[in-house]
C-alpha cells in the first residue's frame, strides 16, 4: 500500500507515521528526513541541494522528487511506502505520478489531518525546545517539572519564533495555499480521506484504522 500523509503543522501527522506503518507493514519517511539524510552523506542529490539551500534559495522540486524516487525504490520498500508531508504542491504531486507511473505504481490513500486554526495554534504557540538536548516540551500538554528548565539535561528551554502566534499563523495560511490545490486534486481521484486531527490519540488512530481498511 502506497499512503501520503498530509496536514498543517501542528496536525499530529508525525505521531501517527509510526501507527500506520506498523499497521499496513511498510516504511515510513518525510522530505526532511531525506533531506537530512543526504546532506549528512554528501550524496550528489545532497551537494546540489546544499548549492541552494547555502545561496538561500528554494530547493527545486525536481531535486526533491529524485530523492524520494531514489527512497521509494530501494528494494526493502517495494512493499510500499508511506510519505510524511510530501507532495506539498501540485508541482510535486504531478512530478510523483509521473515517476510511480514509470513503476506502474499508485497512491491508494492520501490522509488529510484537519485540525481547526485555534487548535493548531495552541498546540504549536505553547512548544518549548532545549537549547542544549533539543528535547521538546509544551505549555500546556507536557510542561517541565520546572519552568524553562529541560527534565533530562537542565538546559534552558525557549520557544523558536517560528512557533510564535503570529508566525504559527502565517505558517498555517502559507500551509493550506500551498496545499489546497493538491487535496482538491486527490479527492477528484477519489483516494483523499479526511481525519479529524483533533480527537484524542486513540480517536485518531480508530478513524485511521478504518481508512485504512
Amino acid at each position: 500500500m502506497n499512503i501520503i500523509l498530509m496536514g498543517p503543522p501542528g496536525s499530529g501527522k508525525g505521531t501517527q507515521a509510526a501507527f500506520i506503518s506498523r499497521k499496513v507493514g511498510v516504511q515510513s519517511v518525510s522530505s526532511g528526513d531525506l533531506f537530512r539524510d543526504n546532506l549528512k552523506r554528501n550524496t550528489d542529490l545532497g551537494k546540489l541541494a546544499r548549492g541552494y539551500m547555502d545561496r538561500g534559495a528554494y530547493v527545486p522540486d525536481d531535486v526533491t522528487i529524485k530523492m524520494v524516487m531514489e527512497w521509494i525504490n530501494v528494494p526493502e520498500h517495494s512493499p510500499g511506502f508511506l510519505l510524511d508531508g510530501f507532495p506539498r504542491t501540485m508541482n510535486q504531486a504531478k512530478a510523483l505520478e509521473q515517476e510511480l507511473r514509470y513503476r506502474n505504481g499508485t497512491i491508494d490513500r492520501v490522509l488529510f489531518f484537519d485540525v481547526p486554526e485555534e487548535e493548531l495554534v495552541l498546540r504549536l504557540g505553547g512548544r518549548l525546545i532545549c537549547r542544549s538536548c533539543q528535547a521538546s516540551f509544551h505549555r500546556n500538554f507536557s510542561p517541565p517539572e520546572e519552568p524553562n528548565v529541560c527534565d533530562f539535561c537542565g538546559g534552558e528551554l525557549y520557544q523558536r519564533d517560528d512557533d510564535k502566534e503570529s508566525v504559527v499563523k502565517n505558517r498555517l495560511k502559507v500551509y493550506l495555499e500551498e496545499t489546497a490545490p493538491v487535496l482538491k486534486y486527490y479527492d477528484g481521484l477519489g483516494n483523499l480521506h479526511r481525519i479529524d486531527g483533533a480527537k484524542s490519540i486513540d480517536g485518531v488512530r480508530s478513524a485511521l484504522g478504518e481508512a485504512l481498511e
